[in-house]
């Protein structure tokens, strides 16, 4: 019979996907992480990982597993929140996934906020330019900005949010003038690699008429400290220009574009009252945020 902490070890590789990365959350060396997936795997007659090139992989059983583990997991959190009490606070640890943007800019101040009224909570905040596996619970929730097609998820629209194109004051002044969006021809982009836009949403250079893409980057905050350094024309998040001081909208009144935010969810954390109530701090938090910024912009 498995007991708690060898499934809690079991779901740790199951994330991680790799005895060593495994080991630094628990903060148990990966031989005894190796050691105590093997005795999970003799206490239950079944062979839970494959390991190949990309490290640890789920087998059948082990997917099977996963979702039970999970709930295990979120009983044993719910029911030290009611022992532990704190007038209704939240504890526990939440691991949030966000494209790099809304993690950086959005979510620091956001969850920081929930944490100071929930001293118990543990947040981690995994910022990645990709879609989050929500089915492989590498996250408990997710912030997306598009709505996901398939899968056993609940979608929740937290907000709009804005992007305009934005230089450097001093590249500007050293380069022709951009009075219309013929003008931009004349300037070097920065946006992201092509082949490493990972949702339609972010697709946005054809909108804005922009040419070849010299400076690409995965990462917006990359892109952002392009065009703090005088690089070239970027569209940039409003919610992210007030940290940028030494830049400015550029045709602001003929290019505009608005995208959202998704709050994605596994379907059976619906019942999971901790993760509800999180849940509601974080868009309530994400959509006054993101209006705060963007009004400073």
């Amino acid at each position: 019979m498995a007991d708690w902490d060898d499934l809690r070890v079991f779901l740790a590789v199951a994330r991680a996907e790799s005895l060593s990365r495994a080991g630094r959350v628990l903060k148990i060396d990966p031989a005894t992480v190796g050691r105590r997936v093997a005795r999970l795997e003799e206490a239950l007659g079944a062979r839970l990982f494959t390991k190949g090139p990309q490290g640890y992989a789920l087998t059948e059983e082990g997917t099977r597993l996963l979702d039970h583990a999970v709930r295990t997991e979120q009983a044993v959190a719910g029911a030290l929140e009611e022992v532990r009490g704190g007038a209704g606070q939240l504890s526990g640890q939440i691991r949030i996934g966000a494209p790099d943007g809304c993690a950086t800019y959005v979510l620091p101040q956001v969850v920081a906020a929930i944490c100071d009224d929930n001293p118990g909570l543990e947040v981690q905040i995994v910022a990645l330019p990709r879609v989050f596996n929500l089915s492989k619970r590498e996250a408990d929730m997710a912030i997306a900005v598009s709505r996901p097609e398939a899968g056993r998820l609940t979608v929740q629209k937290i907000t709009d949010y804005h992007l305009h194109l934005a230089a450097n004051r001093a590249y500007l002044a050293r380069h022709p003038a951009i009075t219309g969006t013929a003008d931009l021809k004349h300037h070097r982009f920065v946006g992201y690699i092509a082949d490493m836009i990972f949702d339609k949403e972010l697709d946005y250079l054809g909108e804005v008429g922009a040419g070849p893409v010299p400076l690409a980057s995965n990462s917006v905050t990359v892109q952002l400290n392009w065009v703090r350094q005088g690089a070239g024309v970027a569209v940039v998040h409003d919610f992210a220009l007030p940290t940028a001081p030494e830049a400015v909208r550029v045709l602001a009144d003929q290019v505009a574009l608005t995208r959202a935010f998704y709050l994605i969810r596994h379907a059976d954390d619906r019942r999971v009252e901790r993760l509800n109530r999180f849940a509601d701090l974080l868009a309530h938090g994400v959509r006054r945020e993101v209006a705060r910024l963007e009004s400073l912009a």
